[in-house]
Order: structure tokens, then sequence, then C-alpha cells
């Protein structure tokens, strides 16, 4: 499911968005990091909005734009939104600092409880971890990226999933075992698919 944007702009959204779909269905799904992704990914119900911001103030909109969309939307239709802004926030320090602001505006909107805001970036880096430790690649993505969950579906994946605090160690694992070399031949074979 795509959004419509300016016809100028429809090139660079329609790569932005194909480089994404790569990276989650070869890492996100692929590598089972995200085991309640591939359900929602099938059924062509993940919205992808590529921002044209060039400001964080401009992100802001588009993001409350996006959450007023989502808490609107029909769940069966589009259950999540990737808000994907790749010519603002480039820098992880300043979208880390960024997060903030989205969770304001989650909190602004009365929409705490319902939707929350979960975070990749190309840069991502956990605290105290090194900038090429193998498990911030988790959080990796192609471009920045703030991921619109709803609630009620991360509630009913983790019901149904059996061992749902274990995700994060067996990503862990994962990534691990698979290593930087195994990581990037991944994202080049995909990236070749894009």
């Amino acid at each position: 499911m795509k959004t419509a944007l300016p016809p100028a702009d429809k090139a660079f959204s329609d790569e932005v968005i194909a480089h994404t779909k790569v990276w989650l269905e070869r890492a996100v799904i692929g590598l089972n990091l995200c085991p309640f992704a591939k359900a929602v990914f099938i059924k062509d119900q993940i919205r992808y909005v590529v921002s044209s911001a060039k400001t964080p103030e401009e992100l802001v909109a588009d993001l409350i734009r996006e959450l007023e969309f989502l808490q609107e939307a029909n769940p069966e239709k589009v259950d999540t939104t990737l808000l994907i802004h790749p010519d603002v926030l480039r820098n992880f320090l300043d979208y880390n600092d960024f997060l903030d602001v989205a969770d304001a505006a989650v909190e602004e909107l009365n929409l705490g409880g319902e939707i929350q805001v979960a975070s990749f970036h190309p840069e991502y880096q956990f605290a105290d971890t090194d900038i090429d430790d193998i498990s911030n690649y988790t959080n990796r993505a192609p471009y920045p990226t703030l991921h619109l969950l709803r609630e009620i579906s991360v509630e009913r994946a983790v019901d149904a999933f059996p061992d749902a605090s274990e995700i994060f160690s067996k990503n862990m694992q994962t990534l691990h075992q698979l290593g930087l070399d195994g990581w990037q031949k991944i994202m080049r074979e995909g990236q070749k698919q894009a």
C-alpha cells in the first residue's frame, strides 16, 4: 500500500519503498527478526509513506498526519505504517533525539496506549555498543524510519507468540551467527532484486 506523492517525487519514492521492502523481506522477515511482520506484509496491511520533509518540523507535520490516518484507518486494510524520511535526520544522534518529539506527538494526540512509535535508522546504535556491533543491525533500515504500530496489534501478536520475551535474545544470537559479512551479503543480494 502506497501513498500518493507529486509526480516529480514518484520515482524516488518508488525506489525508497522498494529498498525498504527488500529490507523487510530479507532481514526483518527472512531472518525472523520480527515474527509478527510476515502476516501484515503478506496481507499488504503495511502503509509505506515516503516523507519529503527536509526539516524536523516538516517531519513532525507528516508524523501527526500519519498518526491521525492510522487511528482512523480500518485495521484490516492498514495495520501499521512505515513513515520513511530519507532527507531528514540522517544523523543518528539527531534522529534519536527526535524520538522524544515523536512520543510527545503521540501523547498530544491522546494516542498513548493506542499507537506506539518504533525506530529504525541506517546508523542505529544501542547504548554501550560499538558502531559496528552486529546487534545494532536489528534496528538498521535502509533509511531513517518511524514505524507506527497499533498497540492492540502488538498485544495480539505477543499473545499469539509463545516466547515473545525471547525475541531480542534470539535476534542477537541470529545476528552473531550471521556476522557483519553475512548481513552485508544478504542486503547486497536483496538490493539486486529492488
